[in-house]
């Protein structure tokens, strides 16, 4: 097992991709690994790919395992000019956690080498100047084969500028015709073919009307004859639709649009039409509509869908994505939801909101929680309880005094200091108390009772049992 990937402190710490794990450890103990995963990085790899193909460059492609070869010529001035569009680049990868280098330079090659072997993280050579820019670098800049380097370094040549005013015949005969080639790529003598990113335009169906419309059921009607042209496109592409937009073209030059979406990838003409229908409503047709665009915003692999040929089979679990489509377009989609657990040992922060129709993980049985949850902590007043460790007898929340009748704790949790400082040494004491009328709360106090840095002895109120 080898690195395949480090962090810049890993990097100053003298590990280099490569190396043999058992060696990494040996050399660094208590490394953090985490296993790789090169089908995950090329699919991220891609989809930034295509972002930059559509927003950015008209010619976009891969560079090696990690890189992009972004074309400016005449699209730099559309985003201010190449250093700030670079600085830009920057900050967006910084965003999606990814550290950046960049360099522009007039060839492919030369871009390549100073990108991953220079000196700063953003370089600009200018025109003409790729060879003197490049000879500093190392030879594995050029993209040459290990061995080929370990080769020429063991004849006494370790860098670019050892080669570059050398003659082509000998360096031929001797290190092959890979070196001359990597070689006068990067000096721009040669040109360097390589396969651009083609982003996939989105599936369209279109209608134009002879006379603008603008009474429901017109409308109605070339919305299903949309549908059925989208979903033809959806199927020669083996894709479903998440998110349709209808946008309506009317006779004053303005747009009507209109949005829905589905909770799975489909192609169901019947679910889609029932969705876009619901929403005629909300379309103003103004002086007319004159032409009318179904997109397929976003999209997602959707197969031949499976039909039991056993007439005896039981029946299927029924689907609720439709149900869910349609509750989410009365309601809301952001309104429909369910919840999942996160690994964190702070309550408010061990529950986030997921699609309804993800997969949900479940909360581990080693202690019990409260079937409702407060979003935030609440303070509580007039706590009558026993330091160190007795339960409250007594609170009031929300203006009502419960009087305990048992409780049970405390269970005590730390706070999250690798993500906020000032929970380093913060401490809650949890426990489970009821009152008269049977009613069980999840109490907490602020604070080991005994170390002030840990807390203030407040009371607070988490959720509620049953």
């Amino acid at each position: 097992m080898v690195l395949a990937g480090l962090c810049q402190h890993a990097r100053r710490l003298g590990l280099q991709s490569g190396m043999a794990l058992t060696q990494a450890r040996a050399m660094i103990p208590g490394l953090e690994v985490h296993e790789g995963d090169p089908e995950g990085d090329a699919a991220l790899l891609a989809r930034i790919g295509e972002f930059a193909a559509r927003r950015i460059a008209p010619l976009v492609a891969v560079s090696g395992a990690d890189g992009l070869w972004l074309d400016l010529t005449g699209a730099a001035h559309l985003h201010g000019g190449e250093e700030r569009l670079c600085r830009c680049l920057i900050r967006f990868c910084a965003r999606l956690g990814l550290q950046a280098r960049i360099a522009v330079a007039g060839h492919a090659a030369a871009a390549h080498a100073l990108a991953r072997h220079g000196a700063e993280p953003l370089i600009f050579c200018p025109p003409g100047d790729e060879k003197k820019a490049l000879a500093p670098l190392p030879l594995a800049a050029l993209r040459l084969e290990a061995k080929l380097v370990d080769k020429m370094r063991r004849l006494g040549l370790e860098w670019i500028g050892d080669l570059i005013d050398m003659p082509r015949g000998p360096l031929l005969r001797r290190f092959g015709r890979e070196m001359v080639l990597r070689l006068e790529q990067a000096l721009g003598r040669t040109a360097e073919p390589f396969d651009p990113i083609v982003p996939r335009d989105a599936a369209m169906a279109e209608i134009r009307f002879a006379e603008p419309i603008g009474d429901a059921q017109t409308i109605e009607r070339a919305i299903a004859a949309l549908i059925d042209d989208l979903e033809q496109t959806l199927r020669e592409a083996a894709i479903g639709a998440r998110v349709l937009l209808l946008m309506c073209d009317r006779v004053d030059r303005s747009e009507a649009r209109v949005e829905v979406g589905a909770a799975r990838a489909t192609r169901d003409k019947a679910h889609l039409l029932r969705l876009l229908t619901r929403k005629i409503e909300t379309i103003d047709p103004g002086f007319g509509i004159d032409a009318m665009r179904l997109i397929a915003a976003r999209t997602e692999p959707l197969g031949a869908t499976y039909v039991p040929g056993d007439l005896a089979a039981p029946e299927e679990t029924p689907d609720l994505a439709q149900l869910i489509d349609l509750i989410a377009g009365r309601i809301g989609a952001k309104n429909l939801y369910r919840f999942t657990s996160v690994e964190s040992d702070v309550p408010e922060r061990s529950v986030k909101r997921i699609a309804p129709l993800d997969t949900p993980t479940p909360w581990p049985d080693a202690w019990p929680r409260p079937a409702r949850l407060l979003p935030r902590p609440e303070p509580i007043a007039n706590v009558v309880s026993e330091l160190p460790d007795a339960p409250p007898r007594r609170f009031t929340w929300r203006g009502r005094t419960h009087i305990l009748v048992r409780g049970d704790g405390p269970e005590r949790i730390y706070g999250e200091w690798w993500k906020r400082g000032r929970e380093r040494d913060a401490v809650r004491d949890y426990f489970q108390v009821e009152d008269e009328s049977g009613a069980r709360f999840w109490l907490f106090r602020k604070g080991d009772g005994g170390n002030g840095r840990t807390g203030d002895l407040s009371w607070w109120i988490q959720g509620a049992f049953g």
